[in-house]
């Protein structure tokens, strides 16, 4: 298996896992479509371990971080953020209000949050806060 192709499977698992809330609206095919066509395009993607978690970033923001749950609290997470925080200030990065592990966690890094909103602008419909980290 490729690296977008266990990227994509990672994001799904990681989503299913921690994010059981959220509504399951694209097939398995989707993701991959969207990982290889969009987020492997767009933005320079970082992985972990095995592929046990990975971080997408671009200019200005961070557009995905995921930990396979098991590795969570290993300082995966961090190391990843890291990476993008070294090569771009500032940053931006949506989080959904109840994902309230990853608030606490981007907050000890120094992220504030600058909005929040009742979910209307995203496809999922869920309640969402936007974060802003700057260099100091």
């Amino acid at each position: 298996m490729g690296e977008v192709e266990a990227v994509a499977r990672l994001f799904r698992a990681v989503r299913g896992t921690c994010l059981p809330y959220l509504p399951a609206l694209h097939t398995p095919k989707d993701d991959l479509a969207f990982f290889r066509g969009q987020v492997f395009v767009q933005c320079e993607v970082w992985v972990a371990g095995a592929i046990d978690g990975f971080i997408a970033f671009r200019t200005g923001w961070v557009d995905h971080l995921y930990v396979r749950p098991e590795c969570q609290r290993q300082g995966l997470g961090k190391e990843l953020l890291a990476v993008a925080m070294t090569n771009h200030a500032p940053l931006r990065l949506w989080v959904f209000q109840r994902n309230a592990a990853a608030i606490r966690f981007y907050r000890a890094h120094g992220f504030r949050e600058i909005e929040r909103t009742d979910g209307s602008r995203n496809e999922e419909r869920e309640p969402d806060v936007l974060m802003e980290w700057t260099r100091i």
